[in-house]
């Protein structure tokens, strides 16, 4: 059960490629985040990362419209059912060749996948049991090159596909008499999305170099007639004999013609190009990569490659607004249902953004760091995480949010370090360019800017238990700067190290810190004596990272061999190691010589962190592992696989012998020169992949992990992004000391009988949450002080932790507030001996009190206000205004000075 963790959140990164999605109400957004799939609820402004993942990153996502499934299909073609209400995978297929485009049909029943020149039509999953939840209905063949896009007309009748060879063809869900499928042309450049318009069979074209085509259609939907039982009986036939002699059944097979004959089209549907448009002016060559359009309010959004998208108004192709949301290519758009929000997905930068164009403001503006995550840091109580990144970028996250708030841009070069004070009020980063920066989360402003003699790029900082001293390591002068919060001004150099300092850690009890270096040695520097070497512990290899126990008594060590080892740093003795290489498994990248097991031979953890009650240490390194070790047994409790994304380099263990021939690993071809999607060549230096390669694959590791202060969950900085894992009692069956009499209906029986104590210890023996609200709810307020004294000692730490957990989600803030008080107040003595054990129960507390503190603050100060502001209108009535006052004038401007008076007139209350 302690190590139950769960995969909870993926913050740091908001979009990476693929179709954004709206749910059917408008108010929730589906975004894939590389091989995850994110959903916003902007109403509620929260982010939830759903428990699945494909093997590859996502490339094309498909809602139903009841809102219940979605069709999750990775880079290599493999499909997850996805259902949304219990966020949980039913079914799985594989499409054998990449997926362009997916869509549901309007009514639910039939969706459509594109995949080369082909769009296939599939019965849509019921809401019965299937067996195959995936069947094929028809094949449609048409198009000579790639399919590109899909619309559907409002009454499933027909779709229509978007191809790379310039044209649109319109298809029949269903065999129409009087429909035949064939091209519609017009365009000098590859489709980017076709449309249909409201309960019509008109429809509007639009390609990549920024040409909108108006096509009109001379029959009405309801004109379209079914075909004869007769000639649909003798195709199904025919279909049927062709199935035969096929080993994949394919469906029916129906066959448009790109030119068909004036006999054929004689009474048939025919289509009439009436107007062309042009986004772009005279001499301007931006290419257009993404549309969308909202057929009720006849409302066009369209996105090109510079960044700029356009709000035009259909058919007449009236421009509302021309913005610019960055110098990155919009990747993808997408509308809500209302026609009210705009959501854009830039994958360069990893931004997403929702724009709502009537009032012209953000409703969701997010972004992650644009290269890999460095460090990280929980704030004291655990409700925010600060991050620093490679692009020089510092943000804090609201952990229950998983939204950004802030981001500080004043570092000029990569963050190498981040930490909170113990206030939890103030960020401290360190960087490489030579700057540590002290940042005020109440007024978010850079307060403090601490600098060396001579330049020096910083890799590492630590700040002390009491916020006043902040140290930070240097890469190239092998020195240690402390500076003082209070006046800024750099109190000491401490030189001794031989190499770069690799790792700071202050001692949370004494004034002691330790300091990791390249040169194989582990210094403790005693503040209090000015500052002198306390100790030197002589390890085996290179230093990397360094750690203190929460209760200062321990130290561990992470050396390149491989190697994790605690010291007694009072007695400079080795108290044990662990020997954690086999442990991280590193996978082989695909233009590794050797194979994975020789690789991990030099190998080791590059991060360490205690848990809040010390029992247990979290290490993780360049690999897909994060690992948590018992201290004390020195043995492996529990192995943590942070990815499953295979299209990240280092995953496998072994290498794909088809990929490999006389020449070389097929890795080393530049299959997509020059492609849209192609990575811009940078300066050389960057960590992201080698970007002399058009395409590259980012390789799986993890940079930095953390324990929540609560001890409730972990975070780890890896390529993906800022992981989550937490404790997920709520599905775990875990009694403690359970009998055979402990039975609910037991429980009810005591409970009827108002044996409130007995009833309270059978509920915590039994172990189930509801059944533990239920009991203590059942209790009166003024039972609350007897119950609390005669609990045995062992359960108060239990129902601390319930009632931690029960302040989160519960709408009975007073009567557990008095259940805490009382509890505290009977048994503080006693607790307070055990409070190095109870601390993270504490600190969980700790912060679910707080957070409802701040809310019912922020509103009880409105209302006053509020309250105030009343007062101050019911003064002033019937009272005659001074005649200097009296100015003739507008009466918007007479409002305006009654307003004005009447704040200052609250504000002189206050």
């Amino acid at each position: 059960m302690r190590f139950a963790y769960r995969f909870s959140g993926l913050l740091g990164t908001v979009y990476r490629r693929g179709n954004l999605s709206f749910t059917r109400d408008g108010n929730s957004l589906l975004s894939p985040v590389g091989n995850r799939i994110s959903l916003f609820d902007l109403r509620n402004n929260k982010c939830e990362t759903l428990p699945l993942a494909t093997r590859l990153n996502i490339v094309c996502v498909g809602i139903s419209p009841d809102g219940s499934l979605a069709i999750l299909i990775d880079e290599e073609g493999a499909a997850l059912l996805v259902s949304l209400i219990g966020k949980c995978v039913i079914h799985q297929f594989y499409f054998h060749k990449p997926v362009h485009s997916v869509s549901f049909s309007p009514d639910g029943k039939k969706f459509v996948v594109t995949k080369d020149n082909l769009a296939y039509l599939y019965h849509a999953p019921g809401k019965k049991r299937e067996f195959n939840a995936f069947v094929l209905d028809k094949t449609y063949y048409g198009p000579y090159d790639e399919t590109t896009c899909i619309d559907w007309t409002d009454d499933s009748k027909c779709f229509a596909v978007g191809s790379k060879d310039m044209t649109t063809w319109v298809f029949g869900a269903e065999r129409w008499a009087n429909l035949i499928y064939y091209s519609l042309g017009g365009h000098k450049d590859v489709i980017v999305a076709c449309f249909f318009e409201e309960n019509s069979l008109d429809l509007y074209t639009i390609s990549q170099d920024a040409a909108l085509c108006v096509w009109q259609c001379d029959t009405e939907l309801d004109g379209l007639k079914p075909m004869p039982p007769k000639d649909a009986a003798k195709e199904k036939k025919a279909a049927e004999d062709d199935e035969e002699l096929l080993e994949e059944p394919k469906g029916e097979e129906i066959h448009g013609k790109a030119d068909p004959s004036e006999q054929e089209t004689r009474n048939k549907v025919k289509y009439s190009r009436v107007a062309k448009y042009f986004f772009n002016k005279e001499g301007d060559f931006n290419n257009l990569t993404a549309a969308a359009y909202h057929k009720k309010t006849h409302l066009l959004v369209t996105g090109f490659a510079s960044g700029i998208f356009h709000l035009h108004e259909l058919p007449d192709f009236n421009l509302i607004h021309s913005l610019s949301i960055s110098d990155q290519r919009i990747a993808s758009i997408s509308i809500n249902c209302t026609g009210d929000w705009i959501a854009f997905g830039c994958s360069g930068l990893g931004q997403l953004l929702v724009w709502e164009w009537q009032s012209e403001s953000y409703v969701l503006k997010q972004q992650g760091h644009f290269n890999s995550m460095v460090s990280l840091a929980y704030s004291p109580d655990g409700q925010y995480i600060v991050t620093g990144g490679e692009d020089g970028k510092v943000k804090v996250w609201n952990t229950s949010s998983s939204f950004c708030f802030v981001t500080f841009t004043e570092h000029n070069s990569g963050v190498t370090a981040v930490t909170f004070t113990s206030t939890g009020y103030v960020v401290l980063s360190a960087s490489l360019d030579g700057t540590v920066r002290a940042f005020d989360l109440h007024r978010y402003r850079n307060f403090r800017t601490f600098t060396s003699p001579r330049p020096s790029q910083f890799s590492c900082l630590a700040v002390d238990s009491s916020g006043e001293i902040v140290a930070a390591g240097s890469q190239d002068s092998f020195e240690i700067f402390i500076w003082s919060m209070q006046s800024g001004r750099l109190l000491d150099v401490l030189a001794g190290h031989e190499g770069p300092i690799s790792s700071l850690s202050f001692n949370p009890m004494k004034c002691v810190l330790a300091s990791a270096s390249w040169d194989k040695t582990v210094k403790l520097w005693d503040m209090l004596d000015s500052w002198r070497t306390k100790e030197t512990l002589i390890m085996n290899s290179d230093v990397l990272v360094v750690a203190f126990r929460p209760d200062g008594k321990e130290l561990a060590v992470a050396a390149l061999n491989g190697q994790i080892t605690f010291w007694d740093h009072e007695n400079a003795a080795q108290t044990g190691s662990i020997e954690g290489r086999h442990d991280l498994q590193m996978g082989r990248k695909e233009l590794d010589k050797i194979t994975a097991k020789q690789a991990a031979k030099g190998k080791s953890f590059t991060t360490l962190c205690y848990s809040a009650d010390g029992q247990s240490i979290l290490a993780g390194g360049l690999s897909k592992f994060v690992c948590i070790y018992n201290v004390k047994e020195q043995i492996l409790m529990k192995k943590f696989e942070i990815s499953c994304n295979y299209s990240l380099d280092a995953m496998e263990e072994y290498l794909d012998r088809r990929k490999m021939t006389e020449f070389g690993s097929m890795a080393l071809i530049d299959e997509g020169g020059g492609g849209d999607e192609g990575v811009a060549i940078p300066l050389p230096g960057v960590k992201r992949g080698d970007m002399s390669y058009r395409h590259f694959k980012p390789e799986i590791r993890v940079t930095c992990v953390r324990f929540c202060p609560t001890g409730r969950s972990w975070a780890a900085t890896t390529t993906e992004g800022l992981l989550l894992y937490s404790l997920d009692s709520g599905l775990i069956f875990d009694p403690f000391e359970l009998d055979i009499d402990v039975t609910p209906s037991n429980i009810h029986k005591t409970l009827s009988q108002k044996e409130y104590t007995m009833a309270i210890v059978m509920a915590f023996k039994l172990n189930e949450k509801k059944l533990i609200q239920e009991v203590i709810e059942a209790v009166p307020s003024s039972e609350v002080d007897v119950v609390c004294s005669s609990l045995p000692d062992l359960y108060v730490e239990k129902l601390l932790e319930f009632l931690a957990s029960a302040f989160e989600t519960s709408c009975h803030l007073e009567f557990y507030l008095i259940w805490a008080h009382k509890l505290l107040m009977l048994h503080g003595q006693k607790l307070k001996t055990r409070s190095v054990k109870l601390l993270p129960v504490i600190q969980f507390l700790q912060k679910s009190i707080q957070r409802h503190f701040e809310d019912v603050s922020k509103l009880c100060e409105w209302n006053i206000y509020n309250i105030k502001y009343a007062l101050a209108i019911s003064q002033q009535r019937g009272m005659k205004r001074p005649a200097a006052e009296e100015t003739p004038g507008d009466d918007e401007e007479e409002l305006d000075s009654d307003s004005d008076y009447l704040m200052q007139e609250a504000h002189k209350d206050n």
